[in-house]
């Protein structure tokens, strides 16, 4: 049921929301002061948001940023002035709104749920610690979506559109794009970037409808950067950065802050020094992240001057989950391997080891990996290690990353299906016990992933084999000891063995296995694409800091 305010639709669990919990916390009368800005969109939400508050953090203002999910601690979806809420101020906020609301708790008036919680537990976060400015990043669609209890933004954004949350959100990108444009408030500035006809056509209605001016912004021109680099890598975060710039420019000159900028800056420059500081220091876990898994590497091959950013297993890390982000993903990861594997073609030697320094595109720095000639004449394997959840269509997922990847030149010599540790319900912290209890583990998903790309790659149905691999006791989890090794071109399914694919059932002894391996074989380089799932990104993350 949804109900006309005059700013917008609002939804019943918004209006309770919004009339009784924000009473009972004395949020009401505080939520004009946090100046927000608020954003929704299929792809590019989080790089967004952090885009946004990085800059305006270097502009001078006290920023909050509220984003989800989390990847390894809740604490990561409340930022304090680009830095995670501490644990002590975490543990009393969250205590006073959950007594608070506990005490007030009836049969009509039952605790919020989860994500409604965190939502209002960000807006009580944000009051207190006295933000200039929130960012706040819709969770799911818009119109629905619990922030979307917000009345008075300064500013609102709406990033790429594409399928994904077809169950919640339509079958269509004009019925996605209808949830998204729901964050518009009457006569409240609102941009986008460029979409497909279908889904700007339903923007510019929804617009109209609320007398919203909206604006397209095209991606930041490279040029405009003099010089620097965007802290996140892909050519799409143009996109995400110039809706950023928008945003950001925006919200300065509706809380008349944008003369006072440009008081000791160069006029005539095309971005103020503040957010060029801000677009080149931006950073987000989970995304076009590389993390060299030191507990792998060899200090016979890697001297320890370099042990911190090289190693023979290196973790790609990107939570693409649907089918536009995966061919971001994909097109990020040929360009970052490639830049990551020095030809020694084109290094000259002595006859001493010679460093050569490859930038290598991280998140949120650059990092400069040095090589001597061991290194240069390792042999490097690029291997998938994937899960998704089942809502979301392997059947898409898989065969765009491998088609986006096939066309830059890279192949995936092995592919691994784990399943994750995380599961999208469950409130975890970075000291959160690992499950070590594997015995129950069903893997008929992860069986399914395997299926599928065996026939992707192969064209064949392997159901006997699988069958039989499903059957498998504990002794026989493991892939046999020469599968990394095996040359692609022999990965055929031949007496009854999957040669280029593997199932193994738990995430932990996967990172225990491929640690091994490349001990095993200094020679031997792993360059893994962790994909598909955020929770699963999570989950690795927080097994190789450990």
């Amino acid at each position: 049921m949804e109900n006309w305010t005059g700013c917008g639709y609002i939804s019943r669990d918004q209006y309770i929301l919004r009339s009784n919990y924000f009473q009972i916390l004395d949020l009401e009368d505080h939520m004009a002061g946090l100046k927000i800005i608020h954003v929704a969109g299929t792809k590019g939400k989080g790089s967004t948001c952090t885009f946004c508050e990085a800059m305006l953090r270097e502009s001078g203002f006290r920023t909050g940023l509220f984003t989800s999910p989390h990847l390894i601690d809740v604490r990561e979806r409340f930022r304090i002035n680009g830095v995670d809420i501490s644990e002590d101020k975490f543990l009393l906020y969250f205590w006073n709104c959950w007594n608070r609301l506990k005490e007030h708790e009836t049969e009509d008036l039952p605790m919020p749920p989860l994500f409604q919680f965190l939502t209002v537990l960000a807006f009580k976060i944000f009051v207190c610690e006295q933000v200039d400015v929130s960012i706040i990043e819709v969770g799911l669609g818009g119109r629905n979506d619990s922030t979307n209890v917000i009345e008075e933004p300064v500013v609102c954004g709406i990033t790429s559109l594409g399928m994904d949350h077809t169950e919640a959100l339509g079958n269509t990108i004009g019925q996605i794009a209808s949830h998204k444009a729901g964050i518009f408030k009457h006569q409240i500035p609102a941009f986008t970037v460029p979409q497909v006809s279908e889904a700007m056509d339903v923007l510019q209605e929804n617009a109209q409808e609320l007398t919203v001016p909206l604006k397209v912004v095209e991606p930041l021109d490279s040029n405009e950067l003099n010089g620097l680099k965007l802290s996140l890598s892909g050519s799409h975060q143009l996109s995400n950065a110039g809706l950023a710039v928008s945003l950001c420019k925006c919200w300065l000159q509706r809380t008349g802050n944008w003369e006072k900028l440009f008081q000791n800056d160069n006029k005539e420059a095309n971005l103020p020094e503040a957010f060029l500081r801000g677009l080149s220091k931006a950073h987000i876990a989970g995304r076009a992240q590389i993390v060299p898994d030191l507990s792998s590497t060899s200090s016979s091959c890697i001297s320890s001057e370099v042990a911190e950013t090289s190693g023979n297993l290196i973790f790609y890390l990107d939570g693409a989950h649907s089918p536009e982000s995966m061919e971001v993903c994909a097109e990020w990861f040929s360009s970052a391997v490639k830049e990551n594997n020095p030809s020694p073609s084109l290094v000259s030697f002595s006859s001493h080891d010679i460093e050569s320094i490859n930038k290598v595109p991280g998140n949120g720095y650059m990092q400069h990996e040095k090589f001597n000639i061991q290194e240069i004449n390792k042999i490097s394997k690029k291997i998938l290690l994937f899960n998704c959840m089942d809502v979301r269509d392997p059947q898409i997922l898989l065969p765009r990353l491998v088609s986006t990847c096939a066309s830059s030149g890279t192949f995936f010599s092995k592919a691994i299906f784990v399943p994750s540790i995380s599961t999208y319900n469950k409130v975890t912290s970075g000291t959160s016990v690992v499950p070590s209890d594997i015995s129950s583990k069903d893997l008929s998903w992860q069986f399914s992933l395997q299926r599928l790309w065996e026939k992707i790659v192969h064209g064949i149905d392997t159901d006997s084999l699988l069958e039989k691999s499903i059957k498998m006791d504990g002794a026989e989890t493991l892939p046999r000891h020469q599968f990394l090794y095996e040359d692609a071109s022999n990965c055929s399914p031949t007496d009854g063995y999957l040669a280029c694919s593997a199932v193994i059932p738990s995430l932990p002894l996967t990172i225990k296995w491929l640690r091994h391996c490349v001990r095993e074989n200094p020679s031997l380089r792993l360059q893994v694409l962790v994909t598909g799932s955020l929770h699963l990104v999570g989950d690795v993350l927080k097994l190789i800091r450990r």
